[in-house]
């Protein structure tokens, strides 16, 4: 019996279910590439590290040994007094007050701290909006252009009542360099 249900759920259900999920969802089964001409700009899934002030900035990832590592998903498990927590926090609010001296808003907390997988692509609307006046003045755009792709690629809570409204920053991102089509989506 061991041997029969080895195969049966440890080859031919996954090979059933992986072939049913590439038939009925090719896109998502295959990570949901963001693709430009057939080159792969990186997934709508995973979070990537962006820290030229031109582009809008992730949330912090915890995933080790490299930022955004999607084989390590995990968080930090720190707690709130951990000093290891802190340092990173102090951190980024240099990082994000020195990339942008004159903006005085309070910094969303989600671009101080990791989200729990490590691998968020998304950041709050508060998040993007606190950025947008340093990515306006770094590409030499207004600020109601930044504000409409924001807006334009901000996408509502999953069933209409679970989670936040949110940003997809890899995105938004290539959407300002051009590479996403925004008449499309």
């Amino acid at each position: 019996m061991v041997i029969v249900f080895t195969i049966l759920t440890g080859i031919l259900y996954p090979v059933a279910v992986t072939g049913i999920s590439h038939l009925m969802f090719p896109s998502k089964s295959e990570g949901s590439m963001i693709k430009d001409h057939e080159k792969v700009l990186g997934s709508e899934l995973i979070g990537q590290p962006f820290s030229d002030p031109k582009y809008f900035w992730s949330r912090l990832s915890a995933t080790s040994p490299y930022p955004y590592n999607a084989a390590a998903s995990t968080g930090s498990n720190y707690g709130p007094l951990n000093p290891a927590l802190l340092d990173a926090v102090k951190g980024r609010i240099k990082d994000l007050k020195s990339a942008d001296s004159e903006n005085t808003h309070p910094i969303p907390v989600d671009l101080v701290t990791a989200s729990g997988s490590g691998l968020d692509p998304h950041i709050s609307i508060a998040a993007a909006l606190y950025q947008l006046p340093r990515v306006a003045k770094a590409r030499n755009m207004k600020e109601d252009q930044v504000r409409a792709l924001v807006e334009k690629f901000t996408e509502g809570r999953q069933l209409g009542f679970l989670g936040e409204p949110r940003v997809n920053v890899l995105e938004l991102n290539l959407a300002l360099d051009g590479h996403i089509d925004i008449t499309e989506n």
